[in-house]
């Protein structure tokens, strides 16, 4: 229970984050907001280390550095996408990324049962459906949406490896974690020179988007310890029906009626691996 919990709690942190992170990014940019919110959770993480003044035990706690180089790659196509499409869209697609440990847990030796195997199908359908928008009489793909399923298989490669780094230590995996993001993201900046500037209040809010992300990864990780992978990453998942009644209630974004089948589906598809 204490994993499922853990494991809900990230979703429920992340899901906050991956509405006003994206949010923010619409209006102050995509590699602004994605820097100074991995230096608010370095420090935030590494405050925390430094107070525990508890020396990593195990090597397993260098599986947070690809955890951490997929994890922050889904998370900018994840912004992006926003950037250029519906979030009530893009969030349930990204959040398709359950599929990923539920398979990896398959190759591992792992049975998905009815269920899962049913949310699977549910949530591939609802993508495409999500996918689809109606326009001048057309269908066409709707905008964002294949940076939504790069989001997807970022995130879903995110779950294995931090799910190791965790059981071996969850703070210090989580301090890697950060790490290794914001050294990746910095790399970004470092090509592409984007304005960096930020007014303090921004900076304040920007920050707490990346100390709500960082919380979202230690209780991750710490349910690592007594949870399989297949479980604790796909409840994990469920941080889209946050995003999306965030979106709706605040933003008050329309979207299709198939697309809107699309949503429902996923989000089922997510609720019926993470039940199985």
């Amino acid at each position: 229970m204490t994993a499922v919990l853990l494991a809900l709690g990230a979703s429920l942190a992340w899901g906050v984050a991956d509405f006003v992170g994206p949010l923010k990014g619409r209006t102050l940019g995509t590699l602004r907001v994605l820097l100074w919110a991995q230096v608010g959770g370095l420090l935030a993480i590494g405050a925390v280390v430094a107070i525990r003044a508890q020396a990593p035990q195990e090597a397993a706690i260098l599986l947070a550095v690809p955890a951490a180089i997929s994890g922050i790659l889904g998370l900018y196509a994840y912004y992006r996408g926003v950037a250029t499409g519906t979030m009530s869209v893009v969030a349930p697609i990204a959040g398709a990324s359950a599929i990923v440990p539920v398979l990896f847990g398959f190759a591992a030796g792992d049975r998905p049962s009815t269920p899962q195997l049913a949310g699977i199908a549910a949530a591939i359908a609802g993508v495409v459906l999500a996918s689809r928008e109606q326009q001048a009489g057309e269908r066409r793909i709707a905008a964002g949406v294949g940076l939504a399923l790069l989001a997807a298989v970022g995130f879903g490669f995110y779950f294995p490896p931090m799910h190791a780094a965790g059981a071996a230590d969850f703070w210090w995996a989580s301090l890697v974690f950060r790490a290794t993001a914001a050294a990746v993201v910095a790399g970004i900046v470092v090509a592409r020179r984007p304005s960096l500037r930020l007014r303090p209040v921004d900076l304040l809010i920007v920050a707490a988007i990346g100390i709500g992300d960082t919380i979202g990864n230690v209780l991750f990780a710490a349910s690592s310890d007594s949870g399989l992978v297949s479980l604790t990453s796909v409840l994990a998942s469920l941080y889209p029906i946050v995003t999306v009644l965030l979106a709706a209630t605040v933003l008050h974004e329309t979207v299709g009626g198939g697309q809107r089948v699309g949503i429902v589906l996923t989000l089922a598809g997510v609720v019926l691996i993470a039940a199985g």
